[in-house]
């Protein structure tokens, strides 16, 4: 095969595949750019504001990422993690004793049985028992409604870095294409350069032989 015949399909090659690196990236980057407007159109929907620096806890100044968000509003998902774990996540674990939704149950469902046993018994204790079934029942309540928050902003969170990581995907495949693109246009040059006689691993005796032939 011809050295110059050779040179134009892999400059042809790595120009094509150079295109398709930028319509990847294109997609990347509109996947990119989705993910951020709907996480932040989505966040800034809720009215979420951090709490003001000065009526920050002890405890809740001890995450950096409270006291940096300190009265600004929640709109994107790095905000939407450092709320849901530091802000929400302390709350409800203060509020529980760090005890979860789940774990909640068998207690209160305890409770019920002694006041149904209770109540067949005439116990006076009775209302001792319900006072205990409505501290724990509005406990389970809080535990519900903070764990599902905190769900529900995690998961806008890794929605969001599924589209930081698509615009570092983005950016990659536009780095790969230019770097093809630079070496097609190289292989280009070196292809009409390139006198149209010459082989391509040719070996020097066979060069030799068609040189004296030629001469």
């Amino acid at each position: 095969m011809k050295r110059r015949t050779l040179d134009i399909l892999f400059s042809a090659g790595g120009a094509m595949l150079a295109v398709l690196l930028v319509v990847v990236g294109i997609v990347f980057t509109n996947n990119a750019n989705f993910a951020k407007s709907y996480v932040h159109d989505q966040l800034a929907a809720q009215q979420i504001t951090f709490k003001a620096a000065d009526t920050l806890t002890d405890e809740e100044r001890r995450a950096p990422c409270l006291v940096a968000n300190a009265g600004k509003p929640l709109v994107t998902g790095k905000q939407a993690e450092c709320y849901a774990n530091e802000f929400i996540g302390l709350h409800v674990k203060t509020a529980t004793q760090n005890r979860t939704y789940a774990q909640l149950g068998a207690p209160q469902s305890a409770l019920r049985a002694q006041i149904e046993d209770a109540k067949a018994k005439n116990a006076p204790n009775v209302p001792e028992l319900e006072e205990q079934l409505a501290d724990i029942t509005a406990t389970r309540e809080t535990a519900f409604k903070g764990e599902t928050l905190r769900g529900l902003l995690l998961t806008s969170f890794g929605f969001s870095e599924f589209g930081r990581k698509g615009g570092q995907a983005a950016t990659a495949a536009y780095a790969a294409a230019a770097l093809l693109a630079l070496l097609s246009a190289a292989g280009f040059v070196h292809a009409f350069r390139t006198p149209a006689n010459r082989g391509f691993a040719v070996p020097e005796q066979a060069r030799d032989e068609r040189q004296v032939t030629t001469v």
